[in-house]
């Protein structure tokens, strides 16, 4: 379908929005219904921004939206300055990632001052999704994550909290943050073992911080495995704590490095039981694949030093 024509009435309401901002700003103009011309004005960017959406012309929809949250605040209207914002946020996202970032925050802002913290914590996981997907940038990602976690927490929505706080685990321990993760990891498996509804993913939490612990040092992960053992009784008849437990801890102390290389290696490389078992029914998602070929590195290079 043919929308041309749609922009370029877009176009036109664009410039007649822009005659009646500068018109209520004059001097008569401000005497005789400044603010109703302001009305105006947004009603026409708004209009005129869904024109340029049913174009695809989704700059220009941003930017029209901008004009129009920028008005509403100027009129006092907060909640609707704020929904204007996301909705430029929305359109700039097909387009420029970081001026939809950049309206997304101004949403933050406005909702935050308002105290509505679970619609900011929802749009700080979009900007969080941008960086993810559209700008790569995982550091700012996860700050995102964390600020919507804090938010959720304040507003007791755990549920959702968790989810940012596992998206932060995951990219920390990608980015070799280990002891951050395993904290996360321990935090949410504490936090949702005692759940009816929930703690059958805690062995999964508890699964990954011992895999972190792996990397950072072999005796330190006996010792959580053991701790999670004790903690959540479930987690010993786990396929993840089988898989974890599959070298049967050799109380060798100074071939354990050695005796671990060889295990992982046939684990990682040709594939045992329990792997196949765990692979079969959980398959082993990218970053399980990379945490295991960590730990066989890590493992290799002190095997390495004990030659």
């Amino acid at each position: 379908m043919d929308n041309s024509g749609k922009e370029k009435e877009a176009i036109q309401l664009m410039a007649e929005a822009d005659k009646k901002v500068k018109s209520s700003g004059s001097f008569l103009g401000g005497m005789f219904g400044g603010n109703h011309k302001v009305e105006e004005a947004c009603e026409m960017y708004a209009r005129a921004a869904n024109m340029f959406k049913m174009a695809k012309n989704w700059s220009a929809a941003g930017n029209a939206f901008c004009q129009a949250a920028k008005l509403h605040m100027q009129l006092q209207n907060k909640h609707d300055s704020a929904t204007s914002f996301v909705d430029a946020g929305n359109a700039y996202k097909k387009a420029d990632p970081q001026e939809a970032i950049n309206c997304l925050n101004a949403a933050i802002d406005i909702y935050t001052d308002m105290g509505r913290f679970t619609i900011a914590a929802k749009h700080h996981i979009t900007i969080a999704e941008v960086y993810e997907s559209e700008l790569v940038d995982i550091e700012k990602a996860i700050a995102h994550y964390e600020q919507a976690a804090d938010y959720y927490k304040g507003e007791e929505s755990n549920s959702s909290a968790n989810k940012c706080l596992l998206k932060v685990a995951s990219y920390s321990a990608q980015l070799e943050q280990y002891q951050k993760a395993i904290e996360i990891y321990e935090q949410v498996g504490t936090n949702t073992m005692d759940n009816p509804l929930l703690k059958y993913s805690a062995k999964e939490y508890f699964f990954k911080a011992a895999l972190c612990h792996f990397i950072v040092d072999e005796l330190n992960a006996k010792l959580a495995v053991e701790k999670y053992e004790e903690m959540f009784p479930a987690f010993s008849d786990s396929r993840e704590c089988k898989l974890l437990k599959v070298c049967k801890w050799p109380e060798l102390p100074d071939e354990t490095a050695y005796i671990f290389v060889l295990v992982w290696a046939v684990l990682i490389q040709c594939g045992c039981d329990q792997v196949k078992e765990f692979d079969s029914i959980s398959r082993l998602d990218q970053w399980l694949t990379t945490m295991l070929l960590r730990i066989k590195k890590t493992i290799q290079g002190d095997a390495g030093d004990l030659k």
